[in-house]
């Protein structure tokens, strides 16, 4: 169960942080141009075109970003710190390595510890991912936008955002509940009780 926590929450992370870097947060389809598709993310602005080439384009300041933006950069951000963290403290924990095997509450409390560091990160993954979204519906329905201008969509990072979040925090979840496991070992017989049988 350890193993399947630390790999359910490795598989997570490394998802978050490809959707930290990836600008497909939100799509754009022009109606006017319709072989260029806009791909917008934290850190870059990009042009698809038909032909295959891409553009990019860096956002030129963080100030100038969108409040959801700019808090999603740093959420991320944390939220891939606090991974690596969750791994290297539950990794170490592991029942199935050979360290510190005279100490099991120290292994048990870095296990625990590098769980709760997991499910952090799976809510840091989730809140901005799901507020871009949120804003990204709020302005595809406003009304007082005309239909004659192009509205962003969901692009397929959001989607692997929430996947990650939601893997990070089951892993997570999982590497705590082995914590709380009572092992009950029943006790061996004898060698010489079992030649008797």
């Amino acid at each position: 169960m350890q193993l399947g926590g630390l790999f359910l929450s490795l598989f997570g992370w490394v998802s978050s942080c490809v959707t930290t870097f990836v600008p497909l947060w939100k799509n754009l389809n022009l109606d006017l141009n319709e072989l260029e598709i806009w791909n917008m993310g934290l850190w870059q602005v990009c042009i698809i075109q038909e032909e295959g080439a891409m553009e990019c384009k860096a956002h030129e300041s963080f100030l100038a970003l969108p409040l959801d933006l700019r808090v999603s950069r740093i959420l991320m951000c944390l939220s891939n710190g606090l991974g690596l963290l969750g791994f290297l403290l539950s990794s170490l924990g592991l029942d199935c390595w050979k360290t510190c095997e005279e100490k099991p509450e120290l292994k048990k409390r870095l296990v625990l510890s590098g769980g709760a560091a997991f499910g952090m990160a799976g809510i840091m993954t989730l809140i901005p991912v799901s507020w871009v979204a949120y804003n990204t519906v709020l302005e595809f329905w406003d009304e007082t936008i005309p239909d004659i201008v192009p509205r962003w969509e969901f692009g397929e990072a959001t989607f692997l955002g929430w996947f990650a979040g939601f893997f990070l925090a089951a892993g997570g979840l999982l590497l705590i509940y082995t914590t709380c496991l009572k092992r009950t070992e029943t006790p061996s017989m004898p060698a010489a009780v079992c030649r008797q049988r």
